[in-house]
């Protein structure tokens, strides 16, 4: 008989996510005439921008010309959209990232897992607490844990907690470690974190020989002009960090699926024999051997979105779930509760009112408010006592559940 990959089963029963899925079905089936408002998964609720849609229609109108149709692209991604994201994105901030280092993806939660594949089995592996589910799940799965504990760790994980104490920025690890998730703005506290210690993280990562994964999905919410969008502002990054990025919330990609990785060419690993490897030849096979890219359709909208009215829609969009968080956040601090993030990303952390757990809260909004968010413990044993409201919701849902929430405290 076939087997299967045991260290499936090691994973909590649940993904974050699907779980409150089910608790919210079950609700929803016993109370069909429940006006439901969810602001728990992160996903947007606007229009995709009309220059994106545009130029979306336009491609596919090439589809139907033998003289402008695409097949297969490059697994890479189209040159013209590397380009555009290299100057946009990277140079014009200061940082020496070449298109040719960009690499077009359907997502980046898919390459923080994916990205895996070209790592050795025996990396110590860091990861903040309370993190984003994904990057735990991805190394259970790979096998590089032992078995979760009562408190959700898994051994074998080195963790970081994040709290108000440390202005839910990690403190650097005494020991040494060889791969590091960091995410900025933070997924789920909203926390951003300043040059110095982006610095400090990368004087760790060079100086140990570590490679830094950062995830920078909500870079587009940074308002704050002393904060980093991007890991390559930060001096030697290049040695050390690989960097992930996502049209899904700055230009509402969630159901269109484009990403980007930027791995640098002077990006180097230890191979077994102890001679160093560039990671960017071992991610540009695993692309082009596991992927077959993102579609010609897609990459065009993606493109778009550097156009001249790209640029105002996508910031309009920005705005206005910047706007959201603002709401939620004076709403709930107003209230009485302690609110952090919300201002330089899309998430509110909000501390559990009256020491109740993550859980129970979740479940009391549900039931006296029918309103959804995301328990704090889902993202790790330091976020229990803590609730995530996510901003991408319409503004009138976003209002109404503020009422709903504050009349039920």
């Amino acid at each position: 008989m076939a087997t299967i990959n045991d260290n499936y089963l090691k994973l909590k029963a649940g993904y974050l996510f699907p779980e409150i899925g089910r608790r919210v079905s079950a609700f929803a089936e016993a109370n069909p005439d429940a006006p439901i408002i969810k602001l728990g998964i992160g996903d947007v609720t606007e229009p995709l921008p009309e220059a994106c849609r545009s130029a979306m229609v336009t491609a596919v109108e090439d589809m139907g010309n033998r003289d402008s149709f695409k097949g297969y692209g490059p697994e890479q991604g189209y040159g013209w959209l590397r380009e555009k994201i290299a100057a946009h994105d990277f140079q014009a901030r200061g940082c020496d990232v070449d298109a040719g280092e960009i690499f077009i993806s359907d997502g980046s939660k898919c390459d923080c897992g994916n990205i895996l594949d070209i790592f050795g089995d025996n990396n110590t592996i860091a990861v903040t607490d309370p993190v984003y589910p994904v990057y735990v799940d991805t190394n259970v799965m790979a096998g590089h844990t032992g078995p979760c504990n009562d408190q959700g760790e898994y051994e074998g994980l080195t963790y970081l907690p994040i709290n108000a104490g440390n202005n839910f920025t990690a403190q650097i690890p005494s020991q040494k470690v060889d791969l590091i998730y960091l995410c900025f703005p933070n997924n789920p506290t909203g926390a951003v974190a300043s040059k110095s210690h982006l610095q400090d993280w990368v004087n760790y990562a060079k100086s140990h020989g570590s490679i830094i994964l950062f995830d920078a999905a909500y870079e587009a919410f940074i308002t704050d002009p002393e904060i980093p969008h991007s890991i390559y502002e930060i001096e030697g990054a290049r040695d050390c960090a690989i960097e992930f990025r996502s049209f899904s919330k700055n230009a509402g990609f969630t159901g269109t699926r484009c990403a980007l990785t930027v791995v640098p060419k002077t990006l180097m690993a230890k191979a077994a024999d102890e001679s160093d490897v560039e990671l960017w030849k071992l991610w540009n096979r695993r692309q082009s051997t596991k992927f077959n890219g993102v579609s010609y359709i897609v990459q065009r909208g993606a493109e778009a979105v550097y156009s001249e009215a790209g640029q105002e829609q996508t910031k309009g969009l920005i705005s206005f779930y910047l706007e959201n968080a603002k709401i939620i956040r004076e709403k709930l601090t107003a209230a009485g509760l302690q609110v952090f993030g919300g201002v330089n990303a899309p998430y509110v952390w909000v501390q559990t009112p009256n020491g109740i757990s993550s859980w129970d809260f979740f479940d009391q909004l549900l039931n006296k408010t029918n309103v959804v968010g995301t328990p704090g413990s889902g993202f790790g044993a330091a976020g229990e006592g803590y609730f995530r409201i996510s901003a991408f919701n319409s503004r009138a849902n976003v209002e109404e559940a503020m009422r709903r929430i504050t009349a039920n405290l």
